[in-house]
């Protein structure tokens, strides 16, 4: 994991619209920038069901809420409709800023040893510094991890 006190790196990635989303576009602003395996499973649906209803709290605080993972745009755009996500997910196909942040490689799973997604969750400040890395997601209770202001 990256960790708390260093800048965060320069990310520029793909929405589900097809829209450039840079780090540079939060200037001013904190995000939390999550990393997730994959649209549609449980935990994942959770993790962003959670966000989602308490997106107005993070809002409220001058947060604004970025999802990343591997799966396609077009995937994130059903994604996004089934569960009427009101944050942009970017599609990192190229494992880019995955890797960057250090949300990529070996987990175990059942047993095996397979490289993917780490749920990881970095929350950013107005100045580009990260002030909390969360590796051990609820992803039931998500947003109680992030805003513990």
């Amino acid at each position: 994991m990256l960790s708390i006190g260093t800048k965060a790196p320069y990310f520029e990635g793909t929405d589900e619209n097809g829209n450039t989303v840079r780090l540079t576009d939060f200037s001013g602003k904190k995000l939390a920038l999550y990393f997730y395996p994959k649209d549609n499973t449980p935990g994942c649906t959770a993790e962003a069901c959670d966000l989602r209803n308490n997106y107005g709290r993070f809002l409220a605080l001058g947060y604004e809420v970025i999802g990343v993972s591997r799966d396609s745009a077009a995937s994130h755009q059903r994604f996004i409709a089934k569960y009427n996500l009101p944050f942009h997910l970017i599609a990192d196909t190229d494992l880019s800023i995955l890797k960057a942040y250090e949300a990529w490689g070996e987990k175990k799973m059942y047993g095996k040893i397979t490289e993917g997604t780490l749920r990881t969750t970095y929350v950013i400040n107005e100045e580009g510094i990260i002030t909390d890395a969360i590796s051990k997601v609820n992803t039931k209770d998500h947003t109680a991890q992030i805003l513990t202001e």
